[in-house]
């Protein structure tokens, strides 16, 4: 799932075979972890693929949330959500061999991390979603790399 006005993103779950129980189950999964936060959003806009019943979309109703479908074979109608599977492919799965579940799973949370934490947005003036952008400063800095998922992503920042 992706907030589209932060750009934060939330890796719900990793399965082989997804099915409309597993579907519902990590949309109530989401409810729980976003708490008093859930307030905030007023829209899901959801594909029509079929693991979506009126399961999933009651559990979403009925935390005041409104349901809204895309139009069939239109993705421009979800950029966001098709923009973050568009980077997550290009920057990572094409890259590293996952191995079984548990590995993606492992993979899929450093860079949900990376991507909330750290990874610069054009829709939020190159900020991430979890930090602002630091004042801007005049004297000598350092910076300092940190790798990550063995050197496929790396975070930099200032040191003062």
């Amino acid at each position: 799932m992706v907030e589209h006005a932060t750009r934060r993103v939330h890796v719900l779950g990793v399965t082989a075979n997804p099915n409309a129980g597993w579907v519902a189950q990590q949309a109530r999964n989401l409810i729980l972890d976003l708490g008093d936060r859930i307030g905030d959003f007023r829209f899901l806009i959801r594909d029509r693929d079929s693991k979506f019943t009126a399961l999933f979309d009651e559990v979403f109703r009925s935390a005041g949330i409104r349901v809204v479908l895309t139009a069939p074979q239109a993705p421009r109608m979800n950029a966001v959500m098709e923009r973050w599977v568009g980077s997550v492919r290009r920057e990572l799965l094409d890259r590293v061999l996952i191995m079984n579940e548990r590995h993606l799973r492992k993979v899929l949370v450093e860079y949900e991390t990376y991507f909330n934490a750290h990874r610069p947005h054009r829709a939020l003036k190159q900020a991430c979603p979890l930090r602002a952008l630091p004042d801007p400063v005049d004297a000598d800095i350092e910076v300092s790399r940190r790798d990550r998922l063995g050197g496929l992503l790396h975070e930099y920042a200032q040191i003062a």
